[in-house]
């Protein structure tokens, strides 16, 4: 198989009416304020743990086309000994690895981070074929204040978004550009979108000067949402409309797939802000769609309690969460699912 057809396979089991992909890639020190947040202690054994109950929740393939792992994930195994990418692939997931390693402070842009890792990025991707991942995923952020993001963030994060691109597509890795405009601060939901505009134009900017091949990747943006502390909330639909234009105004048509973060909306938002999108607006061309963390997870960690006892009424919480998101996909979910 060439590269290209290695590309479009990965694109074709990903991008699926109904499904989205679940973010189980938090990074040690992300996952232990988690579990400790619901009385779980963290370790390796209880992260494997874990990880193994959402891939071995019954039917989860239905609603669920990719998984972003951890590292340690990667290489981890069931309680069988079957590899956790192998058990992604059974149940009909494609399996992906999180391969940014962080954040740091940007020189002569005080406020602003820039993600590390392109160093040695080649040969990881490498091991990490190896292992079974067919798609990768990289972050930058984007924080939102009376200086931020500054243009050399916005410039900076772009270019280190596309040469990780064009890095991943060169080893036959399906990338997932992520753009994350931060919802901390009492911004309102104009100035995030402005943000988010200025941030996107810049990424696919950077993706065509470094000949990313945009059929082949797969774009993961923030909603256009007001910040957490704003006193201006805002529903559904404005969400939408201000989301979608910017998609309109900044994303090529060749990208396949627009899976957006939770980025700190509670669940019940975050499915009703993806629905408001598919429900409200036809004939775009891309899938819009779902790449949550929290917003996935937050019911069946809370559930889990980390006790074996609980496993069966954890995934139940957890397809529940994919169920609905798979319904607000296709434009279908309704709050009052929520009690069913």
């Amino acid at each position: 198989m060439t590269i290209q057809e290695e590309l479009q396979a990965t694109i074709s089991d990903m991008v699926q009416p109904g499904k989205g992909i679940l973010a189980a890639d938090e990074s040690t020190p992300t996952i232990t304020k988690r579990f400790q947040a619901v009385g779980i202690e963290c370790n390796e054994s209880t992260r494997r743990a874990y990880r193994q109950l959402l891939l071995t929740t019954p039917g989860v393939g239905e609603f669920i086309a990719g998984v972003i792992l951890f590292e340690e994930t990667l290489a981890q195994q069931a309680d069988d000994g079957t590899p956790l990418p192998e058990l992604a692939r059974r149940a009909g997931i494609v399996p992906g690895i999180k391969v940014d390693k962080g954040l740091t402070a940007l020189a002569n842009a005080p406020g602003d981070k820039i993600t590390q890792g392109l160093d040695g990025l080649a040969e990881r991707l490498a091991g990490y074929k190896e292992q079974g991942a067919r798609f990768a995923k990289w972050r930058a952020v984007y924080p939102i204040g009376p200086a931020n993001p500054t243009a050399l963030g916005i410039q900076t994060n772009a270019e280190v978004l596309a040469r990780y691109a064009a890095i991943c597509q060169e080893a036959g890795i399906v990338p997932i550009v992520e753009p994350e405009v931060l919802i901390d601060g009492d911004h309102g939901i104009a100035q995030s979108e402005a943000v988010v505009e200025a941030a996107q134009n810049e990424v696919f900017a950077a993706l065509k000067r470094h000949r990313v091949r945009l059929e082949y990747m797969i774009l993961k943006p923030s909603m256009v949402v007001p910040g957490k502390a704003c006193a201006t909330k805002a529903s559904p639909e404005e969400v939408a409309e201000r989301t979608v234009r910017i998609l309109r105004r900044t994303v090529p048509a060749a990208v396949p797939s627009v899976n957006f973060l939770s980025g700190g909306l509670s669940p019940q938002e975050a499915s009703a802000n993806l629905n408001a999108m598919n429900a409200g607006y036809s004939n775009l061309p891309w899938l819009l769609s779902f790449s949550y963390a929290r917003a996935l997870q937050e019911p069946p960690m809370a559930t889990w309690q980390g006790k074996a006892e609980n496993i069966g009424a954890a995934q139940a919480a957890f397809i529940k969460r994919a169920r609905l998101n798979g319904l607000a996909q296709r434009g279908q979910y309704q709050a009052a699912m929520e009690q069913d």
